[in-house]
This record gives structure tokens, sequence and C-alpha cells, in this order.
């Protein structure tokens, strides 16, 4: 591969992996606090990307990226705590809550992908990139609006850290997930915490779906593939720590940028799919996992 090719590869790889990180981690936080898998993800990266153009965009509001990105957040964390109410909250205690889980999100994606269509309908939209032009590295070059997403999705990925380690609402976050009956004795308000990691989960949604939105078209479906590809990252990295879904999203992104050149796009989601199968096989706590004896 010549040298030119490889740096390219390299840049596109941490673009994908930085939205793959954003994305796997919102889908952690629900995994690893609640113990459901999500379906609404996916419906959640597309809101958060219609929010962001409707107040961004020249031909809705028009009040620019910074107050698009805010509102996103603002809105899907709203949505995150309402969804959490209406969908999980109600089933908590049934001893078959993984699966009504499943019944229950799934349903809420398809009714959040409809009310796009009804809101906006089905053709294509682009939001307004944050940074127009490239930037040159030597021989290679990046846009500017993908650069700047790296350098954001760090920061805020970052910040999430802080917020889960260091804070009071965070540290009792990762109690309940550790263990929901200890959380309840020491007086901790379980259901309220699970809305609000569910509304984080969503917000982080809604801000990979408004990077997204901003170097790709946007349509009512657009999450389905994002959905996929932070659930392959997350069964891939494991849950045991906040950063291993980080880590895998880097080297999903990296393992997904070089199979597109040698094998071309169609069969890039094939790679990364044997790729999760390989690691399953000799690590079936994921990659980054922490292997659990039986007693």
């Amino acid at each position: 591969m010549p040298m030119e090719a490889l740096l390219s590869v390299l840049t596109g790889g941490l673009v994908l992996g930085s939205l793959y990180a954003l994305m796997a981690t919102g889908l952690a936080v629900v995994w690893t606090t609640l113990g459901i898998f999500n379906f609404a993800h996916g419906a959640f990266i597309a809101v958060g990307a219609y929010v962001a153009w409707q107040i961004s965009s020249a031909d809705a509001i028009g009040a620019g990226f910074v107050i698009g990105l805010v509102g996103a957040v603002v809105v899907l964390f709203v949505i995150g705590v309402i969804a959490h109410f209406l969908l999980v909250q109600p089933f908590e205690r049934k001893p078959n809550l993984v699966l009504l889980s499943v019944v229950t999100t799934l349903a809420g994606a398809t009714i959040f992908e409809n009310l796009l269509i009804v809101g906006w309908g089905a053709r294509p939209k682009q939001i307004a990139p944050m940074l127009e032009g490239d930037l040159h590295l030597g021989e290679v070059s990046i846009s500017q609006n993908e650069a700047i997403i790296i350098v954001l999705v760090l920061f805020i990925l970052a910040l999430v850290g802080f917020f889960l380690r260091r804070s009071r609402t965070g540290r009792a976050m990762r109690a309940v997930a550790q263990n929901r009956e200890a959380a309840q004795l020491m007086g901790l308000d379980v259901p309220k915490l699970f809305g609000m990691a569910f509304g984080l989960s969503a917000a982080l949604a809604g801000l990979a779906g408004v990077f997204i939105g901003s170097i790709r078209f946007i349509n009512p479906s657009m999450g389905a593939d994002p959905l996929l590809k932070a659930l392959i990252v997350v069964i891939f990295g494991g849950v045991a720590r906040f950063t291993s879904p980080i880590y895998a999203a880097f080297i999903a992104g990296m393992v997904e940028a070089f199979a597109i050149y040698y094998v071309g796009l169609y069969w890039a989601p094939a790679v990364l799919f044997a790729l999760m199968i390989v690691v399953l096989v000799i690590k079936p706590e994921g990659l980054f996992g922490k292997h659990e004896r039986s007693v």
C-alpha cells in the first residue's frame, strides 16, 4: 500500500472509530446499567440528526450548527428519559424484562422513525458542516469538519468518563449498575438513575446523529446501520470498563477502513462480523472484557 493511501485509510479509520465510539458508549451505558439492549438507540441517532437540522439549517430555523448541536443534546436527553418511563420502567420488575424490552424498544424505534417521516418526509437532508475546507497533513488531506469531529468526540467521551467516575450522580449510576439491590438499600433512587442513564445514552446517540449528518445525508431510517455497528463494537470490546467500547470502536473503525480499501465497501461489514466472531470464540467476554469464574 502506498504511503499516501495508508495515511488516508488511517485518517478514515479515525473518523469511523470516533463515530462508533460515541454510538457504542451510549449503547453500553444502558446495557451496563439496566442490563437490556435498547433497539431504539438507532432511532435516537436519527432523531438527533433531524433536531439539529431543524435548528441549524438555513431552510428551517437557521440558528447555526452550535445551537443545533446543543439543542439536539437537550431534546434527546429529555426524549431518552421519557422513553425509559414509557418503554422500560413499567416492566422493570418483570422476570422477562430482557425479552419485553426488546419488544418495547423495537416498537419505540418504529414509532420514532414514522414520526420523522410524518414530520420531515422521506427526502434526504444534510446538516451543514461545522467547518468548510480541507486540512492538509503532508500528502494527506482530511476535511476540517471530520478533523473537528474527532477532537470533539474525544473531548465529549472524556467528559462522560469524568462524570461517571467523579461526580456523585455518575458514581451512583455505576453503583446501580454493579448491584441494584445494594444501591436501593443505601437509599439511592434507582428508577431516577435508570432514567438518567437512558437520557445520557439518548443524548450521546443524538450527538452521533448530528456528526453523521454533517458528513452524510440523513433520512428517517439512517439509524439502522449505526445501531448494528454499535452492537458489533459493544460485543467485540465488552463492557467491563467504560473505555472498553471506546478502544473497540477505534479498532473496528480501522479494520473497516482497511477492509473498504482492500475488499470494497460492500464486504466491509462482513469483515467486521468475522472479526467479532473470532474474538468471541477466543474471548467470549469481549476483547477488553474480564473473565468471570463460575463458582
